[in-house]
């Protein structure tokens, strides 16, 4: 078994947690959008080296099964906060790209969540954050 401390420790963290997500749940919410699909824009727009993503890869940054990432892609689309995209490279290959409503509501979530997580203590490791 871990040690005393280390499960204060974990407890803490847990709670912290919980904490952000009770927060992320009530401010996604008061903007008129699921946890879930804040999250769906964030990695749609926070994925690495480009502003777009494919299912496969919403799935994988949601954890979720694709057919469930998928219905969850047509749900944002019917509200218009995302749209899909063949690709130019591989037309097989579907993008997911905000719009510019998700694009506003992405940058309303991300600013609240963003000052939420730098009140617990958490910091941004910026790659590109001048020295």
């Amino acid at each position: 078994m871990p040690a005393k401390q280390d499960l204060e420790a974990m407890s803490r963290f847990r709670y912290q947690l919980r904490q952000f997500l009770r927060f992320s749940e009530e401010v996604t919410h008061a903007e008129g959008v699921t946890p879930l699909q804040y999250q769906m824009l964030l990695h749609v727009r926070g994925f690495e080296g480009r502003e777009w993503a494919t299912v496969g890869e919403l799935a994988e940054r949601l954890q979720a099964a694709p057919h469930g990432t998928v219905a969850l892609v047509s749900r944002c689309e019917a509200s218009g906060l995302v749209e899909r995209r063949a690709s130019r490279a591989d037309r097989r290959q579907v993008e997911v790209h905000l719009t510019a409503k998700g694009e506003q509501c992405l940058a309303r979530l991300a600013s609240k969540h963003k000052s939420e997580i730098e009140a617990f203590g958490w910091v941004f490791d910026r790659k590109d954050a001048p020295d």
